[in-house]
């Protein structure tokens, strides 16, 4: 708990039962965190997904990591699609 006035070293951990006047404010601190959980977890899952669409290399980054031409591209990239 941090003390009005006083500095970081007089902070103490306090027992719920001690609390009880603080319960509201436990409360709307538990509603944040879960909605801040329920946040993040969204935004995993958009990045997962974005993640598996980025997966198979764009054409200009085939050409220039792998030297393909056009069409050993689209071969490749057929062949990674039907695997998928």
């Amino acid at each position: 708990m941090r003390w009005k006035g006083f500095t970081a070293e007089h902070n103490t951990w306090q027992k719920r039962e001690n609390l009880g006047n603080a319960g509201e404010a436990l409360k709307e601190f538990k509603e944040q965190m879960n909605a801040e959980m329920r946040r993040q977890e969204k935004i995993d899952i958009a990045e997962e997904r974005d993640f598996r669409k980025g997966e198979l290399p764009g054409k200009y980054t085939a050409k220039l990591l792998y030297g393909w031409d056009n069409k050993k591209f689209e071969d490749e990239y057929l062949k990674k699609l039907k695997k998928n």
